[in-house]
């Protein structure tokens, strides 16, 4: 569609254009930019790239949006790139804050059509800088730069390009601001390797102890950090939590959980640890999400994995982010069991509504582009803040869990007790019933936990296993 589509939306500073409680972040910075987006099928909804503006520290001064196809010089038409320069100049904006991905040569194109200085700031761009300014620990640090650095690359070579005009050589002897990249791409890989063998390890000795292992992933500001906390052991009752209480006027305080925190819990009688990761955001490229992988794999390889999905979005957003959150997870090894947050906010014909949508989203999606959706088990409403459906969200969990049974009379006797205090320290007894010289066991949990809980019994009658 042509010109007449761009729609060119000067506002006021974001203490007037949001409420004062959507502006406590961005008002630390308050760099004036405008917004810009296209859509190829609809306008565009500016919401959310407005809020991680402001959380950004960018008071938002003013918007071009636009609906068509992707133009291959500006992702804006000619036409609203234009206006977009007109704004730019009008409301003297520092910068432009692009909803969606940008190629490196229409970030280079759009930065030459508008006034100098102008910086091009794409979605990816934006919500990384957010994590990278929310990152609390090494891992994190790590991954945050590998997806850094795989998003500079080829923009440092459409820039080697631009400088030399003629191909950039990615061989030893090409530019070397690319090799310099390239070099640091590969020993962050070698450092994430590191890290992600480690966390298979202590998974691994986890799962030997006893312990089944339980993942949260949710689009960010889901509600999964109150709701990790509500499952652990030593949790709280979630009252007084942001993203349990009233809802700020952007709906959110994202990128405050950027490492895995993990805590032990207690799911129907079942130990287990609860992991809470960082929240998904659509419009990252698919490279940064793969730096992801430390992270990514507690989900993953997690003998279940809850899927948070904000009861209280309307329709489109639960769309758009379910679909985000499940194309970043991909695939898992234990089932995943989709968890309606906020449950409380919304009455009982909307939250069914929700989860029709959620389900029309599960069936249009390709199981071999997404096979993490056959690993979807039955949806669960709760609300952290109250308390409702908790009680019955654990014992989905723990019936979604590797589970396996079995039953062993032996004789009572000191080998005996040293199996049997082996196997209540692994959390696997189920009941004990003594009867003379022996004793009835019944065991319950982690299927290699209770085949080894056997054999040790079984060798302590002086039998074979």
């Amino acid at each position: 569609m042509g010109r007449d589509d761009t729609e060119p939306n000067a506002t006021a500073p974001p203490d007037s254009a949001t409420s004062a409680g959507a502006a406590t972040h961005g008002s630390r910075g308050s760099t004036p930019a405008v917004v810009a987006a296209r859509s190829g099928d609809e306008t565009p909804d500016t919401a959310e790239i407005r809020a991680l503006a402001d959380v950004a520290g960018y008071a938002v001064v003013g918007e071009v949006t636009q609906r068509r196809r992707e133009d291959p010089t500006y992702g804006l038409g000619r036409g609203a790139a234009e206006d977009l320069m007109r704004l730019v100049a009008e409301t003297d904006a520092a910068a432009v804050l692009y909803d969606g991905s940008l190629s490196p040569g229409q970030t280079f194109s759009l930065g030459d059509l508008l006034p100098t200085g102008t910086a091009v700031i794409d979605r990816p761009r934006l919500a990384l800088s957010l994590f990278s300014a929310a990152a609390d620990s090494g891992v994190a640090d790590r991954q945050l730069e590998l997806a850094r650095l795989r998003y500079e690359l080829p923009r440092i070579e459409e820039a080697a390009a631009r400088d030399s005009n003629e191909r950039v050589s990615l061989r030893p002897e090409g530019d070397p601001r690319v090799r310099d990249i390239e070099r640091r791409i590969e020993a962050a890989e070698r450092a994430l390797d590191r890290i992600t063998a480690d966390r298979a390890k202590r998974r691994s000795e986890r799962r030997s102890a006893g312990l089944d292992i339980v993942a949260l992933a949710g689009y960010t500001n889901a509600g999964k950090s109150t709701l990790a906390s509500r499952l652990a052991d030593d949790g709280h009752d979630g009252r007084g939590d942001n993203d349990t209480a009233e809802p700020s006027a952007d709906g959110a305080r994202p990128f405050e959980t950027l490492s895995t925190t993990t805590r032990r819990a207690t799911l129907d009688g079942r130990q287990a640890v609860v992991t809470d990761t960082v929240g998904f955001l659509d419009g990252l490229p698919h490279d940064a999400i793969r730096s992801f992988r430390a992270t990514l794999d507690a989900v993953r390889r997690a003998d279940c994995a809850l899927l948070a999905v904000d009861a209280s979005d309307d329709a489109d957003a639960i769309r758009r982010k379910v679909r985000t959150s499940l194309s970043a997870i991909e695939a898992t090894d234990g089932p995943v069991l989709p968890v309606f947050t906020k449950a409380d906010r919304v009455e009982a014909d909307a939250l069914a509504a929700a989860m029709d949508t959620y389900r029309s989203v599960v069936a249009e999606l390709d199981r071999q582009e997404t096979p993490v959706a056959a690993a979807l088990r039955s949806p669960v409403a709760v609300s952290a803040r109250d308390g409702t459906g908790l009680a019955g969200l654990r014992s989905a969990v723990a019936d979604a869990l590797p589970t396996a049974t079995a039953a062993v009379t032996v004789s009572n006797g000191g080998e005996t007790q040293a199996a049997l205090s082996w196997a209540y320290d692994r959390g696997v007894v189920a009941s004990v019933e003594y009867a003379g010289e022996t004793v009835a066991i019944e065991l319950g949990g982690r299927p290699a936990v209770v085949a080894e809980g056997r054999r040790r019994l079984a060798r302590a009658d002086g039998r074979s296993p």
